[in-house]
């Protein structure tokens, strides 16, 4: 296991992902990335809006909180090297095509805080890694 992705939204969740995927990263020596998507517009990011005047500027800057504060947990737990990116679109999609462009060993990413039944119905991002993604997948509670 030479390269771990995270995947993150900086919920409670993805911080949990982000101290498994460390502590992954620190036992293997492999290298950590940390990948957050943004494809929605958000309440949180409307309210950044305000502040920041547009959208375009709100978006990349909610963005660019949630990799300072994953790089910040991981570099904590004593991770030397982390590469941080955004992508844009469907989560599932951008995670599992920067998982093969880049040949990674395991995706990190939390569990959705939804119920079975609307888990079923609408599917989370982390169904569709561990159904889509080519390489291994640690869902964290």
């Amino acid at each position: 296991m030479r390269h771990i992705l995270l995947a993150t939204d900086g919920s409670e969740s993805a911080d949990r992902a982000t101290e498994a995927a460390a502590s992954l990263a620190l036992a293997m020596g492999g290298r950590l990335s940390i990948l957050t998507v943004e494809g929605s517009v958000t309440e949180d990011m409307k309210q950044f809006a305000r502040v920041e005047g547009n959208i375009a500027d709100a978006v990349e800057e909610f963005a660019g909180q949630i990799l300072k504060r994953a790089r910040d947990r991981a570099e904590k737990a004593g991770v030397p090297a982390v590469d941080t990116q955004v992508g844009w679109g469907d989560p599932a999609e951008v995670i599992i095509d920067k998982a093969r462009r880049e040949k990674t060993d395991m995706i990190v990413v939390g569990r959705r805080g939804q119920g079975r039944l609307a888990g079923l119905l609408l599917g989370s991002v982390s169904q569709k890694l561990v159904s889509l993604a080519p390489c291994i997948v640690v869902v964290v509670p």
